[in-house]
């Protein structure tokens, strides 16, 4: 059997999988994620393939977890909200605002599903997944305990949580726990939310003009599939970037409450003109340096061989090695991306 992934990675690469099954609640998950393991083929657990590149055709079973369901409850404090894994991201942003319930505002437009969201701890416009998780329950696929994570538990750091790093094989996410307070405060330190008026502004301005932004600078996935932001922005000690201003005193950086700083990979790679440079296939987006597109039929090794580039050129005028956002997936599964592009 061979079935496409076409639809299911949006870079838009033609890799196959063996076999795709869909789960659309817990029973199901571990039933087909145990049929999975006894055809003695790899299992991927995929939610909507924003953030993942296929190096190849996938040997295995792609498992799509696609567990739905919303509840809310409240007190005086805040709102309380369960979400299913198998929920999409953007449309959970836009069913709390339609209740009246802010906090998720800034994130808005960020692809993929609720379970993906907590494997990476996502992140926009000055908000992480983090500062509203309150716990992620997690089911444990090779004797079926259900497991709840604490946000302290999930070990949450700038794109990555303890799931990323130590529980992707036997364990499936199945629900998130988050907390929306009623004493809402606007963030707008990040980008160009800083221009509103905290003092006026609302949820839905910061949601629109977060969307608005997010539009001007993404491509059309219709056209150039692409996984978003490739590369994570580099965080680096106060005295490396001190070295840089000397060189480059218009570097921007977004500073961490660690004392370290955020340093935009964006800019590094613009700054290195490779805006619109393009290997055979595939091509640093002319908009946006930090998304690498698909502009006719590439393969994951053609955007990989790019992504290499990008990071050498980086690395040779800066020495910052980039490190990617994105999940590399060979025929067996994931394999180290910064392996993969050294």
């Amino acid at each position: 059997m061979c079935v496409t992934l076409k639809s299911l990675n949006t870079f838009g690469l033609n890799v196959n999988a063996h076999k795709i099954v869909i789960a659309h609640n817990e029973f199901d998950l571990l039933l087909l994620w145990k049929q999975s393991v006894q055809l003695n083929r790899p299992v991927l657990l995929l939610g909507r393939g924003s953030n993942v590149l296929f190096l190849e055709h996938y040997a295995g079973t792609v498992l799509l977890n696609r567990i739905r369901g919303i509840s809310i409850r409240e007190d005086d404090e805040a709102w309380y909200l369960h979400v299913g894994a198998g929920e999409l991201w953007h449309d959970l942003v836009v069913y709390t605002l339609k209740k009246k319930i802010p906090g998720l505002e800034n994130l808005a437009l960020i692809p993929g599903y609720i379970g993906s969201a907590s494997i990476h701890n996502i992140g926009a416009y000055g908000v992480e997944l983090k500062n509203i998780c309150e716990y992620v329950d997690v089911l444990q696929l090779d004797n079926g305990e259900k497991h709840r994570f604490s946000a302290v538990d999930c070990q949450f750091s700038y794109r990555n949580s303890i799931f990323k790093q130590y529980y992707r094989e036997n364990y499936a996410i199945v629900a998130i726990g988050l907390r929306c307070k009623k004493s809402w405060q606007p963030v707008l330190n990040y980008g160009d939310l800083k221009y509103l008026d905290a003092s006026y502004v609302t949820p839905y301005e910061i949601f629109n003009l977060v969307c608005t932004l997010r539009k001007n600078k993404l491509p059309d996935i219709t056209k150039f599939g692409n996984a978003g932001s490739f590369f994570k922005n580099p965080i680096v000690d106060a005295n490396i970037l001190s070295k840089l201003q000397a060189n480059y005193p218009n570097i921007p950086y977004y500073p961490q409450n660690n004392g370290q700083v955020k340093i935009y990979a964006g800019w590094l790679i613009d700054y290195c003109n490779l805006k619109g440079y393009t290997l055979g296939n595939v091509a640093v987006y002319e908009k946006q340096a930090l998304i690498l597109i698909n502009i006719g039929y590439a393969s994951g090794i053609e955007v990989a061989a790019l992504a290499k580039y990008v990071r050498y050129k980086v690395a040779e005028k800066f020495a910052i090695w980039l490190e990617p956002e994105v999940r590399f997936i060979g025929a067996q599964g994931e394999i180290n991306a910064v392996t993969a592009l050294s």
